[in-house]
């Protein structure tokens, strides 16, 4: 199985394009602040469940699989901070949250699947 295979990575690189698309909209001051936290902690998630993949080891891809879940920790405070900031609607902000919700039960499970192998 590929990395490109798991519904995890394809789940995370879809938020990636989502949240790529949001900081369109930020004013220009945000970009070298808030838009570059977020799409950095954004990208971060699929490339980690790739690398983490590709090492092939499964403590390897369970330590990035935990790295990929702080990066998502991170982007979920940075989107709940847009919104505070009136960067985005609470609309958006909650249908992204749902978004890091549902792709952080997948990587508690694909953790818990790989440790008790």
């Amino acid at each position: 199985m590929l990395y490109r295979d798991l519904v995890v990575w394809q789940k995370a690189m879809d938020l990636v394009v989502e949240i790529y698309r949001l900081c369109q909209s930020f004013p220009a001051a945000e970009r070298y602040a808030l838009v570059s936290q977020m799409q950095r902690a954004a990208v971060s998630i699929p490339s980690n469940i790739a690398e983490g993949h590709a090492r092939k080891s499964t403590g390897a891809f369970v330590n990035h699989l935990s790295i990929a879940a702080g990066s998502l920790a991170e982007l979920e405070t940075q989107i709940t901070l847009a919104e505070r900031l009136g960067f985005c609607t609470g609309e958006t902000s909650l249908t992204l949250l749902a978004s890091t919700d549902e792709i952080g039960r997948m990587l508690s499970g694909l953790k818990t699947s790989l440790t008790n192998t």
